[in-house]
């Protein structure tokens, strides 16, 4: 299987990378965008690349150690950018890059969930191997309240019949455990199947959002790692985030303006760039993609 990376050309060219740039690669997943800049530029710049998915470490360190490079793994989430700059005695950094989709190899190899149509543990959990404490999809679905689950579908995944879905969940855990996707993709099927016959999306599609975004955190770690990331960058720094649903959009819309009206930075992207006709044919998941960028001023 390949990893086809999105927005690649538009991303790299927007972010100007010079030799001698310390680049963060936030979400190294398969490797693309860093591979890309390593064709460009080899050694001659520094890419610092984080991931919390260590089977997406391993499987892109592979490729990376091949070329000629000078890269820095750390299996991490992105919100910690700030740890793992202080851990590697680096203060400013050139550039910052944020591709916030799913990889091929997590929608069709991880075995975690996270897509509707393989039948798989409920986890939808970024770390490979997650600890008891850990949120993941399961204990949503099995262990929180009706509301909060409701909620939680209406909030992260924009679904008009959340407090539907969630009475159904409630119901059919009383029987047993929801245990697989398959398991839920049942249940909503049978709750919101009719509504959405002759439809594009799937009936399953907003919910499996929503509880990835729950489960990872996904929203307050992006607010988290804009803002430090645009702190540790230095005086004409850039920052390039791609983003895959209006959730994350509005996000990163919302923290460059405000970054921009207190005079910190240039909105280098006054609408978002989005894949061409022919990206989209070729690789359907890029579809409603939407590239931001910013640049620090001081």
């Amino acid at each position: 299987m390949k990893h086809i990376s999105v927005l690649l050309n538009e991303s790299i060219d927007g972010l100007e990378i010079k030799s001698g740039d310390v680049i963060v690669d936030g979400t190294l997943g398969g490797g693309g965008h860093t591979l890309e800049i390593i064709k460009r530029f080899g050694s001659k710049v520094k890419i610092i690349c984080l991931d919390l998915d260590s089977d997406a470490i391993a499987r892109s360190k592979k490729l990376i150690d091949e070329t000629e490079s000078n890269v820095v793994f750390k299996n991490i989430g992105f919100q910690d950018i700030d740890k793992v700059l202080l851990d590697l005695g680096i203060e400013k950094v050139d550039k910052v890059l944020l591709d916030l989709g799913l990889s091929s190899f997590q929608l069709e190899e991880g075995n975690r969930g996270f897509s509707f149509s393989k039948n798989e543990p409920l986890l939808m959990t970024m770390k490979k191997n997650p600890e008891d404490s850990d949120v993941t999809a399961y204990s949503i679905v099995n262990t929180w309240d009706e509301e909060t689950i409701a909620d939680i579908i209406f909030g992260f995944g924009e679904e008009r019949f959340s407090r539907k879905i969630a009475k159904a969940i409630i119901d059919a855990r009383k029987e047993k455990d929801i245990v697989t996707t398959f398991d839920l993709v049942e249940i909503l099927e049978k709750t919101v199947g009719k509504y959405y016959r002759g439809k594009k999306i799937n009936p399953s599609t907003r919910t499996f959002q929503a509880l990835r975004i729950a489960t990872n955190s996904e929203l307050s770690n992006l607010d988290q790692v804009v803002q430090k990331g645009f702190s540790h960058l230095s005086k004409g720094g850039r920052m390039a985030i791609i983003s895959f649903h209006s959730l994350e959009d509005r996000i990163v819309k919302k923290a460059f303006v405000d970054l921009k009206e207190k005079g910190l930075a240039t909105v280098i992207t006054k609408k978002p760039i989005v894949p061409s006709p022919d990206e989209i044919k070729s690789n359907p998941r890029s579809r409603s993609s939407k590239l931001r960028l910013i640049e620090k001023n001081i």
